[in-house]
């Protein structure tokens, strides 16, 4: 029997349940965000939440005057868990530099600040640092901040008191704002995994870096946490792209166990991976499907590719192994490593550059050396075993977004239809995040998620796309 919420009273459980689904996919909750209300939810079930989410997750929940913080851990680097603009954006290295810089001001002002002064006390900090400015001035500058405040209001570190930010960004001399700054939310949005002077690499982020030597029960314990934090974390975890100890993991019995009472989710468990099924649409960022232009493009995508793969043979290539996928990341990520300022005294000389550069291998390297259990009990499933999925050229996606936007593009955001590229770079990033598609070189791999929606229909309106019917729910066996 599971060890999940055995404090919780039975006509409880459901309540608790939404709790625990509320501080994941909010990991900061303060007394309005995301909602007025959630915060007293929080703090009701605190002790069995921080229990639970630790034993299950390796999270940690930690409560402050203001709000509660969810320190979750990361196992691999996500490029979609990034902070959005209003407009639904990620954002750009200007707007995280000034994000950070906004940060480090107001963790140093009283309970009160004007946007101008903010702005001049950032303007000197990012003229300090080579490369970084900031001039009210200049309009863009000035998005770029109002963007970072915003995404502070958001989560209750700001709130307007008087004036308006659209005044200021408009005319920042004949205008000006006046915001309460909530100074513990501040503290809780900045906690990074490690001392930032002492990281040489972003692999030293993930939480890999702290395993070593580590006895047998001690690594399965370890997998047991990576295949949970998966499943919570991604739409689908697809067995050919975690390591081979956390596949063992995902397909334990005590781990459906654990989860679906954790969570009140059902785990859907499919020959190519598993995921959480959550049928309202509220344990997650982003809806699919979902309305508006994006939504529609990648269903019509979908039912594209579906006809291309019926109609004859398509090049199949091998799914990437997960230590190759995530050294490639990590080696493009700390190629923007900076050289100087807090990182000077580390003295990178080329030996130690390119020690950085393969860094990343070393961890699995590692993991492979002290695991031999694990090898053995997963022979049958070696290295050129691993799936080959269906590869569609960009030449192909190119081709087939054209003529969609002939035969469906009335319907779409005219902004969005002048723009054909775009849309399909934005499109095939939707999919990609939803588990659809995976981006290689020269094109995308199919993955079998697609395969559930292939058989959706859209009814067109002259000014929106409806799903009309229900997902095919035989899924990933069509593809």
């Amino acid at each position: 029997m599971s060890a999940v919420a055995r404090d919780v009273p039975p006509a409880e459980l459901a309540s608790y349940q939404s709790v625990v689904r509320l501080i994941l996919v909010h990991p900061l909750v303060t007394e309005r965000h995301p909602f007025v209300g959630a915060l007293a939810l929080v703090r009701r079930w605190a002790p069995t939440l921080a229990r639970d989410l630790d034993e299950q997750l390796g999270y940690r929940l930690e409560l402050f005057e203001g709000g509660a913080r969810l320190v979750r851990v990361l196992d691999q680097l996500d490029p979609e868990q990034a902070p959005r603009t209003v407009t639904g954006r990620p954002f750009d290295r200007q707007r995280y530099a000034y994000l950070c810089l906004a940060l480090a001001v107001l963790g140093r002002w009283e309970s009160q600040i004007a946007v101008s002064d903010l702005a001049d006390a950032l303007a000197a900090e990012a003229s300090a640092i080579p490369d970084l400015s900031f001039q009210p001035t200049l309009l863009g500058h000035r998005r770029a901040l109002v963007d970072a405040l915003l995404w502070l209001a958001q989560h209750g570190a700001l709130r307007e008191a008087d004036g308006s930010l659209s005044a200021w960004t408009a005319n920042p001399d004949a205008a000006d704002l006046l915001y309460d700054v909530d100074l513990g939310v501040c503290a809780a949005l900045f906690r990074p995994a490690r001392v930032l002077q002492h990281v040489v690499g972003v692999g030293s982020l993930l939480a890999s870096a702290e395993e070593g030597a580590l006895g047998r029960g001690t690594r399965r314990r370890r997998a047991a946490l990576r295949a949970r934090r998966a499943l919570v974390e991604r739409p689908v975890v697809y067995d050919a792209l975690m390591p081979l100890d956390v596949r063992h993991a995902l397909r334990t019995p005590q781990l459906r166990e654990d989860l679906e009472r954790l969570t009140g989710l059902e785990l859907e468990r499919r020959r190519e991976g598993s995921a959480l099924i959550d049928t309202s649409g509220r344990f997650s960022d982003e809806r699919f499907p979902g309305q508006g232009t994006i939504a529609q493009v990648c269903l019509l995508l979908i039912g594209a590719i579906g006809t291309r793969l019926d109609e004859g043979e398509v090049a199949r290539l091998a799914a990437p192994s997960p230590a190759e996928a995530e050294a490639a990341l990590e080696r493009r990520i700390d190629r923007a490593l900076p050289r100087a300022g807090l990182l000077a005294e580390l003295a990178l000389d080329p030996a130690a550059e390119e020690g950085l550069a393969a860094s990343a291998w070393e961890g699995d390297r590692a993991d492979a050396a002290a695991a031999p259990d694990e090898e053995a009990e997963g022979a049958g499933e070696a290295e050129g075993e691993r799936p080959r999925w269906p590869l569609l050229d960009d030449g192909w996606l190119r081709q087939e977004m054209e003529r969609l936007r002939r035969e469906y593009g009335r319907t779409w955001n005219a902004i969005l239809r002048a723009d054909p590229e775009g849309l399909l770079e934005t499109a095939i990033g939707a999919m990609e995040r939803m588990g659809l598609v995976l981006k290689v070189e020269g094109g995308v791999l199919v993955l079998p998620l697609a395969g559930r929606y292939r058989d959706s229909a859209l009814d067109i309106q002259p000014t929106q796309a409806r799903l009309l019917l229900s997902p095919d729910p035989r899924g990933g066996e069509r593809v």
